[in-house]
């Protein structure tokens, strides 16, 4: 799942980022209102966390500017106001949630959970293909009943090839939503990570998921 985080403490933007990507969820920080906002429009996004106090736009008024373009992607607001009238005004201006600071991370991941099973409770939260299972909100992975450990980025990577079950994947779409957008795309941790998927995914199986498109990309499909 993928998360914008709009937080303006690099520190703290840091330490929220390293910890989203440590429970297998994808981040995109942003350290400015102008930047958050450009990338919520821009981006599907499964959840924004957004701190009030920013030095160029302020967070009621990102919520208020969103909603207002039908963006109805679930927000959690991060302040350290935490007064009622603080509280009502963020939730007027249209977030899901509020968590003044400091925070308990265990908290804030619980939080993260609520909002995102809220969301999804209409959508699917189980991806397949075949006897390869997907759980979006546990992030458990299994083929043919049998659970596979995947590293925070083999999930990630997994997901988006789950998510796009039976289309061909390019490698500069994987490198835009699974990494950042700058992130190199011919350089050899990108193979690294390919085949190290593939390998824990289809070597106890005798029919492979994973299939390369030459000079293209690849494709999750049951053959």
């Amino acid at each position: 799942m993928r998360i914008l985080l709009i937080e303006d403490e690099i520190k703290m933007a840091n330490f929220i980022v390293r910890g989203l990507k440590e429970e297998h969820y994808v981040v995109d920080a942003a350290h400015t209102g102008e930047e958050g906002s450009f990338l919520a429009e821009v981006n599907p996004y499964d959840l924004i966390i957004l701190d009030i106090m920013l030095p160029d736009k302020n967070g009621f008024l990102i919520c208020r500017e969103l909603r207002q373009k039908k963006i109805h992607t679930p927000i959690l607001l991060l302040t350290a106001r935490d007064s009622v009238k603080d509280k009502v005004t963020g939730l007027d201006a249209g977030a899901d949630d509020y968590l003044p600071k400091p925070f308990s991370f265990d908290e804030f991941l619980a939080r993260i959970r609520a909002l995102l099973r809220r969301a999804k409770t209409e959508k699917v939260t189980t991806l397949k293909v075949a006897d390869l299972e997907l759980n979006q909100l546990s992030h458990k992975v299994t083929r043919a009943g049998k659970e596979i450990e995947l590293t925070p980025k083999e999930y990630a990577l997994l997901e988006f090839f789950m998510l796009h079950a039976n289309e061909v994947v390019t490698r500069t779409m994987i490198s835009e939503h699974v990494w950042h957008e700058n992130f190199d795309s011919f350089t050899n941790i990108f193979d690294v990570y390919i085949y190290r998927l593939r390998s824990k995914i289809d070597r106890h199986s005798s029919r492979p998921l994973f299939h390369s498109i030459r000079g293209v990309g690849y494709m999750l499909k049951e053959v």
